[in-house]
């Protein structure tokens, strides 16, 4: 008969404690906040101000080709 303890197991990954788990917890909620309410709203933001300074250079200046 053969001997199986001599026969390589593949790895097992350790169990994670409950601080680890906590802080995956942690950084799943920090990622979904940042791509679900974060990013849109600097992006409406950066856009607004974007738009809000041409008006105002328009308000300005004039408008395009009115020179």
């Amino acid at each position: 008969m053969q001997d199986n303890t001599s026969q390589s197991l593949p790895a097992q990954q350790p169990l994670l404690t409950a601080e680890q788990t906590q802080q995956k917890k942690r950084e799943w909620r920090l990622f979904i906040f940042i791509i679900v309410f974060l990013f849109p709203i600097l992006t409406v933001a950066l856009v607004s101000a974007m738009g809000f300074s041409i008006w105002f250079y328009q308000l300005i200046a004039g408008p395009p080709g009115a020179g």
